[in-house]
């Protein structure tokens, strides 16, 4: 059956990364464009009534300071007075006794002089009656009880301001006078600077949305890279990499990627590597079971004894069959599965029943164990992997040594470390070979490994064994003759609080 094909997954339109921020772009931009639009024009309104109201206020108290010359006010008075003073550009002025009675405006008392004056043969017109009217404003009736009023506000593009004052005579407000300013220049000023932002804004947000389009893309074609290399390498390429442009996070991401893609492609290899050997060390012994089978089973004239050694060689092929199967349960084990629950276990104990149970195989080889064990090496260890341990690397010196060859094992404390050596006679490793010897089906000697059983695994399950509990373990050449292997864990301490 062939693998699945890998589904294609489609990102919708406003679910992309590059819409995404894309989008947050623009909406910043967009708060910062309704700041540019909105906080200058009120800053600017601010500024401009506070100096129209500074302005408006001046002009009515140099009004109000010439009308509180006189004792009483009356029309014909103020008339004259304010006929003396300048408008100063205000579009009305209204002069109002202490009852509000108009006694003066601008507006009306304007239009009455060109009314008023000589005919054209020079006769003089009788004045028209003087109407009563009250200056019904807001303004008026607070300036009647003594406050100065200012008010100003922006309506269809035009300033409009009003201001009142009491007049003050002795002490006693004798009347109160009222100013208006429509002021269409400054708004038009205001009206241009609003424009002229709003322009501004719209050749900010063409730009923005052009950058906010390109940034996105620039940012987001890294992370579609990625995004392809994933997919390159989930489809087994392993040897695809990625260049690392920049040194961002994107970079650093790059670099962890390709060391992923360096440590899948290794072990990718080690299990091809590991599946095509295990193939052909099963293969092996399966060959010759099938053999000698076929031997026995074509061959109707065998002799007892014969068939006897045929089932002999089947049984040791059975076996070593089981032992390979093992080896290779065992390595799945730890390759899967977490480490037991530790305890302390003395290296010594546990190396001397190991030796002892070997003592049998040692002596029909004839080699002999010599120890020198330190009482009092714990370590924090599963007396089972420890005993497997010490059980292998025994087992590799005595079958790997010569006839009347010795096996040297001790166990001794380092500084912080617990060590266990175990040194031969035996037929030695080369030199090139010994960064080797724990990969999974290595010998060194495949003929002699055969013939003694051996599986190339004993070593490789030393050392996975040894890291699950922190530990190391190292190969080196003895001199004169045969090697040495040397396994390391820290020492166990046990804390005070346990002796307390």
């Amino acid at each position: 059956m062939g693998e699945t094909p890998r589904k294609k997954y489609k990102v919708p339109f406003f679910s992309s990364l590059q819409v995404k921020y894309a989008i947050s772009y623009l909406v910043i931009f967009a708060v910062v464009l309704v700041l540019l639009n909105t906080y200058p024009v009120i800053a600017s309104q601010d500024l401009l009534f506070r100096s129209k109201r500074d302005s408006l206020k001046s002009q009515a108290a140099v009004m109000a300071s010439a009308l509180m010359e006189l004792e009483t006010l009356s029309s014909d008075q103020v008339m004259r007075v304010m006929n003396m003073l300048d408008n100063m550009g205000l579009n009305r002025i209204l002069v109002t006794d202490p009852a509000g009675l108009i006694l003066y405006d601008s507006l009306k008392d304007n239009k009455k002089q060109t009314e008023e004056g000589e005919t054209e043969d020079g006769e003089e017109v009788e004045p028209a009656q003087p109407e009563y009217c009250y200056a019904l404003y807001q303004e008026v009736v607070l300036a009647l009880r003594g406050r100065d009023v200012f008010y100003s506000r922006y309506v269809n593009n035009v300033f409009v301001s009003t201001a009142a004052l009491p007049i003050v005579y002795r002490g006693m407000t004798i009347g109160a006078i009222y100013i208006l300013e429509v002021d269409q220049a400054q708004a038009a000023l205001l009206l241009s600077l609003q424009q002229n932002l709003r322009y501004i804004s719209l050749v900010i947000a063409a730009v923005t949305l052009v950058l906010s389009a390109i940034f996105s893309k620039m940012l987001t074609a890294r992370i579609a890279a990625l995004l392809r290399a994933i997919r390159i390498v989930g489809e087994g390429e392993y040897g695809h990499r990625l260049q690392p442009v920049g040194r961002d996070e994107m970079a650093q991401l790059a670099e962890e990627f390709n060391q992923l893609t360096d440590r899948l492609q290794t072990t990718e290899e080690v299990r091809r590597r590991f599946v095509s050997d295990a193939s052909h060390e099963l293969k092996t012994p399966l060959a010759s079971i099938r053999l000698l089978a076929d031997s026995i089973l074509q061959n109707d004239h065998m002799d007892q004894e014969t068939v006897r050694d045929f089932v002999g060689d089947i049984g040791d092929e059975a076996e070593r069959l089981t032992r390979i199967t093992e080896h290779l349960l065992a390595l799945t084990r730890l390759d899967s599965l977490p480490a037991g629950k530790t305890v302390p276990v003395d290296v010594s104990q546990v190396a001397d029943r190991a030796a002892g149970r070997l003592g049998p195989v040692a002596e029909t080889a004839g080699v002999t164990i010599q120890r020198s064990l330190k009482p009092g090496c714990r370590i924090l260890c599963t007396e089972d992997d420890l005993y497997q341990i010490c059980y292998n690397l025994l087992e590799n010196a005595v079958k790997y040594n010569y006839a009347g060859g010795y096996v040297y094992l001790s166990v001794y404390t380092d500084d912080d470390q617990v060590l266990l050596e175990v040194a031969d006679t035996g037929i030695g490793i080369p030199e090139e070979d010994l960064p080797k010897v724990f990969n999974r089906f290595y010998r060194v000697d495949k003929a002699r490994s055969r013939a003694a059983g051996g599986t190339g695994l004993g070593l490789s399950i030393v050392r996975d064994t040894v890291r699950r509990h922190g530990g190391w373990v190292t190969a080196r050449h003895r001199s004169p003759e045969g090697s040495v292997f040397t396994v390391g864990f820290p020492v166990y301490i046990q804390s005070e609080e346990k002796l307390t």
